[in-house]
């Protein structure tokens, strides 16, 4: 069959098979998300193709792809029809699309505001389960030279050893400092040691005249920007 009879007869092939070929012959934007993630696991159960599956598993997270990455592989294995192999495969595709943000965030290169600072920083802690504190490392013009993660650690908080993050501002050359860190519990408001912390890094900085620019705390959808509320 040739592919010009092929394209006229997609209506007679089954569910499974049209995402694919939709993609193909109109464009990835046509797909709906339920369609895309359908191509990923490429086929259902035997109660539903693979887009009916997908609709249902999309369904069951509000149709947010964020939430549906939260998902662990046990929850995805919970469907019907969606095995081990299946549910890595929609976790990979999901944090590889979750780095791609990252990654082009990153190439802006240069902090402008607190809100260049959440759009890089967000996808990296944003939705995470525990707290992450990262120090973005910039150059006399706002680029980025280095980010890094600081420390890492449970619900409750994290420690900062400020002589390291100041031993790497010197290693790269760095001129300014941004501070960010997640709220896992969902709340903007700065603790005590928050505020420690950043009063703490401000001053060791100021010694060696490295700027802290602002620190952020972030949380999936908002961030909180010391120096937008005047804190620094």
């Amino acid at each position: 069959m040739s592919e010009k009879s092929t394209s006229f007869s997609i209506k007679n092939w089954s569910q499974d098979d049209q995402p694919r070929e939709k993609l193909l012959y109109k464009g990835k934007t046509a797909l709906s998300d339920a369609e895309l993630v359908a191509i990923l696991i490429g086929s259902g159960n035997r109660d539903e193709s693979a887009v009916a599956l997908c609709k249902r598993i999309l369904a069951s997270v509000g149709n947010n792809l964020s939430e549906l990455g939260k998902l662990s592989i046990k929850q995805l294995m919970e469907f019907k029809g969606v095995g081990e192999a299946k549910a890595i495969t929609i976790l990979a595709a999901l944090e590889l699309g979750r780095r791609r943000r990252g990654e082009e965030a990153l190439d802006r290169k240069q902090i402008t505001s607190s809100a260049s600072v959440f759009e890089l920083m967000q996808p990296e802690i944003g939705e995470l389960q525990h707290e992450e504190f990262w120090i973005i490392y910039l150059n006399n013009s706002n680029k980025i030279i280095q980010k890094n993660q600081s420390s890492k650690g449970g619900i409750t908080g994290t420690l900062v050893d400020v002589r390291l993050v100041l031993k790497k501002a010197l290693e790269v050359g760095a001129t300014s400092l941004i501070l960010a860190h997640n709220h896992p519990s969902g709340t903007l408001k700065p603790s005590a040691a928050d505020k420690q912390i950043t009063e703490k890094l401000k001053n060791a900085a100021q010694s060696l005249d490295i700027k802290v620019l602002d620190h952020l705390i972030i949380t999936e959808k908002a961030y909180f920007s010391f120096a937008d509320e005047s804190l620094l």
